[in-house]
């Protein structure tokens, strides 16, 4: 059993550690193109995919089918005049852009690109990867984390309500959904043996994980929208109530970064779920077997980049579908249901890799009352929680609609067609009605 562990437990990085300076530069300077133009792509495909799903034609003016139309907007908000507001904090209002864009720049230099191959017009050989280490994936995560205080701190420090509101909400929104987004990420530890990024792609050469830890997936999926503050969980920005939240006293180049956070965050939850449940790197399942070079040479840059694609059209397609949730829901459904799920499909996970490598249980049995638990566990988030609704009496007395939310109530006798009801205001000699001569 020891010798097991410690055999899964064994990190193969030797391959790292050992390039030339100029090999680092270089992967260091893609790196920071890739992204940067995956950022201004992605813009243009989110408005060309939200237009045709509202049947509009989207960007098509600059450049071929409107591609250039990122780069336009950027130039633009480059020549807006900068404004500080005066009851900001200047030192903490003109960082917090930056802490928020950084670590999203960061966090792609543990993330596995290909295999090892040839550099071009030498004799040096370098896998596809910055560096990598036993916790990359801590790494990423903490990096992450600190790009949300960049918006926590731009929205204390603008010195307007809205966008405190904003940065509250953020930290709240960071707390909740990364605890699910953990969680969902320790059974990919327990089958692969491994932290490292590049041992994790390896360990999915037959399998992938998005296909045997289901559960672990989807809450990922769900997790990474939230941690992306994406429709319909951008809470911190809500534009119907808090005027943009975080970001409402920013403009120019200092907007220009919030908004490219943003969409490398994107890039980089979507990067790690590929490289955590579809395989990384890996050819489609199935064409291996077809065209055995499919995972050699450069040809893994581009499967790996269709999947981080598709998950970046998951993003954009939510945002085209689903209404913004209402604040109290979305926080309830971090806490009362991803996480509790989260934490039984941990224990059913390490009780089957536990039974896996010590054996002494028919593991058909055991995987039978798992699937039976599982089971009663969705009839039970299905069923929900129950709610007595008040009596009219209690809603005349509160001042509240049906279901105790603070929203203005019907009135009694349904909808009112027509001319509203004239207003009465109480005086103290009199009750005068609203539009009549005193």
């Amino acid at each position: 059993m020891i010798s097991t562990i410690n055999v899964l437990a064994a990190d193969d990085l030797s391959a790292f550690g050992h390039d030339p300076w100029w090999v680092i530069t270089i992967k260091t300077l893609l790196i920071f193109l890739v992204l940067v133009l995956l950022t201004l792509f992605n813009i243009w495909w989110e408005r060309r995919v939200v237009a045709r799903m509202q049947h509009r034609i989207g960007p098509n003016v600059n450049g071929p089918f409107g591609l250039l139309q990122s780069l336009a907007d950027g130039v633009k908000l480059a020549l807006k005049e900068d404004i500080i507001p005066k009851a900001a904090d200047k030192v903490v209002f003109l960082l917090a852009p930056v802490i928020a864009a950084v670590p999203a720049f960061v966090t792609f230099s543990v993330i596995p690109f290909g295999p090892t191959v040839k550099v071009p017009f030498s004799d040096v050989r370098t896998p596809l990867q910055l560096t990598d280490m036993p916790v990359a994936v801590l790494f990423v995560m903490a990096i992450a984390s600190i790009g949300i205080y960049g918006i926590v701190l731009g929205g204390w420090s603008s010195g307007s309500t809205y966008s405190l509101l904003g940065g509250l909400r953020s930290s709240a929104q960071m707390i909740s959904y990364e605890v699910a987004m953990g969680l969902a990420l320790v059974a990919v530890f327990l089958y692969a043996g491994s932290m490292s990024t590049s041992e994790i792609v390896a360990a999915q050469d037959k399998f992938w994980f998005g296909l045997i830890l289901v559960p672990s997936f989807v809450i990922y999926t769900i997790s990474m929208v939230g941690e992306t503050n994406r429709a319909p969980f951008d809470l911190p920005e809500a534009e119907g109530e808090l005027v943009g939240g975080f970001h409402t006293e920013y403009s120019s180049l200092k907007f220009a970064l919030f908004f490219l956070a943003e969409y490398i965050n994107m890039a980089t939850v979507s990067a790690l779920a590929t490289t955590l449940f579809l395989g990384g790197w890996h050819a489609p399942w199935g064409l291996i077997n077809i065209w055995p070079g499919a995972d050699t040479g450069y040809w893994p840059v581009l499967w790996f980049f269709g999947k981080v694609l598709f998950f970046i059209f998951v993003f954009i397609w939510l945002r085209g579908s689903l209404p913004r949730l209402r604040y109290d829901q979305f926080m309830a459904f971090g806490w009362k249901r991803l996480i509790p799920i989260s934490l039984v499909w941990i224990i059913a996970v390490a009780t089957i890799r536990s039974v896996s490598l010590d054996g002494g249980v028919d593991r058909q049995y055991l995987l039978i009352g798992i699937g039976v638990l599982a089971v009663l566990f969705l009839a039970l988030f299905f069923i929900g929680e129950s709610e007595e609704e008040p009596t009219v009496a209690e809603t005349e007395e509160t001042g509240r609609a049906a279901g105790g939310f603070p929203v203005p109530p019907m009135p009694a006798g349904g909808a009112v067609r027509g001319a509203a009801v004239p207003l009465t205001f109480e005086s103290r000699t009199s009750t005068v009605a609203a539009g009549e001569d005193l």
